[in-house]
């Protein structure tokens, strides 16, 4: 997409969102949520409170369920198997938790995936 007509894209929903935000601001309902949120704001300010002491007062149960994930321990995942493949050519070992190891990705790369996995012990 050239960059022209991304910007006339993003210049119409600029456009678009502009008109939904003036609907609003002159939208009763959120006028008076606005001004009571400014209420609250200057009476916290008065009494030198924040949201979190307001909340603490109103539910002092809030801050429990708030920490609950976090304390919760995640279950371990299982550890992986260490696997042994031998090279019959050569007689060299190579042990491995993962396959990102080098050697193996070298012998697969040779002899095929299926002929190295026979080589597990």
């Amino acid at each position: 997409m050239s960059r022209l007509v991304e910007f006339r894209r993003l210049e119409q929903q600029l456009a678009q969102q502009l008109a939904e935000l003036e609907v609003m601001k002159n939208d009763g309902s959120i006028q008076a949520e606005m001004e009571f949120e400014d209420k609250l704001r200057a009476l916290l300010g008065e009494y030198g409170y924040n949201l979190r002491d307001v909340i603490n007062i109103l539910d002092p149960q809030a801050g429990n369920h708030r920490l609950a994930p976090q304390v919760q321990e995640k279950s371990a995942r299982k550890p992986r198997e260490v696997k042994i493949y031998k090279n019959p050519h050569t007689g060299e070992l190579v042990q491995t938790k993962g396959g990102n190891h080098a050697v193996l990705k070298a012998w697969k790369a040779e002899h095929g995936a299926e002929t190295v996995e026979s080589w597990r012990e």
